[in-house]
């Protein structure tokens, strides 16, 4: 199929800053362009990958950044973080907040610390009128508490954020947790795990979520889909998140790329 009847794709979640794309970082960018990838969002992880996202977005025009210190790297939010990443929010090519969240899985820090960094970076999205990027992994519940208690807050302030608050990265959860997600007008990260043979409870969680409400991730390096499972990720495996996502929806991939293609620009303004 020529380039230019390609549909529209975007990745709304990958690290291409990470080491596994030193080698081949252009050669990657480039492939993704031609499989009609048009928009790449890149999340920091500390303040130094959140410097190398805005770096390659300002190098590449289908690449932009989000700057956030994740729960896993909350050891190294020193007292400074919030005003560097507030800088660093300020340039045009970041378009959230993030990845930030929780993360009781791998209990890298207190889960006090991760509370209250996560809070601060939640404040500053509301500041900034950003979007955030969350990370959650067994630690739904807490999530879900924190960002109703920050929904709350941005409707008295009258945010324009109340339309546009988020996306829940890699989601996880179950049908509650992405009731109460919809109804604070959050979307809904799917990635590869969709495409498994095993993920039965996702799928159906997926195939009765509007498709105005979903976003298509890869989260590369991680989380390949069927069938390259086990290798490297990359951007232009997002087409068979799409795909996946089309079939269980029973809607044409055109349809579903454009659908989804609208929902990162309703989020992200790019």
């Amino acid at each position: 199929m020529p380039q230019s009847t390609l549909p529209f794709l975007v990745d709304t979640h990958c690290h291409l800053d990470f080491r596994a794309f030193n080698k081949d970082r252009v050669d990657i960018i480039n492939k993704a362009r031609e499989a009609g990838i048009t928009r790449i969002l890149n999340p920091g992880i500390d303040l130094e990958s959140s410097r190398g996202a805005i770096k390659l977005a300002e190098t590449h025009p289908e690449i932009f950044a989000a700057v956030g210190v994740h729960p896993n790297d909350a050891l190294g939010f020193h007292e400074n973080a919030i005003t560097e990443l507030r800088v660093l929010a300020k340039n045009p090519k970041v378009v959230a907040i993030g990845e930030i969240g929780l993360d009781y899985y791998r209990d890298r820090a207190p889960i006090s610390l991760q509370h209250h960094i996560l809070i601060e970076q939640l404040q500053l999205a509301s500041e900034l009128n950003l979007p955030v990027v969350i990370h959650s992994r067994n630690a739904n519940a807490d999530i879900i508490q924190i960002l109703a208690d920050w929904y709350t807050q941005l409707i008295k302030k009258g945010s324009i954020l109340v339309t546009r608050p988020g996306v829940l990265h890699s989601f996880s959860g179950d049908e509650k947790m992405a009731q109460q997600a919809l109804e604070r007008n959050f979307f809904i990260g799917i990635t590869g795990p969709i495409t498994f043979l095993n993920t039965h409870d996702l799928q159906h969680l997926v195939t009765n979520l509007p498709l105005e409400s979903l976003l298509v991730e890869t989260d590369a390096p991680f989380l390949t889909p069927h069938p390259h499972r086990g290798q490297r990720n990359e951007p232009v495996h997002v087409k068979l998140v799409v795909e996946k996502i089309a079939a269980l929806h029973n809607k044409p991939f055109p349809f579903v790329a454009e659908t989804i293609r609208q929902n990162a620009v309703r989020l992200f303004n790019w």
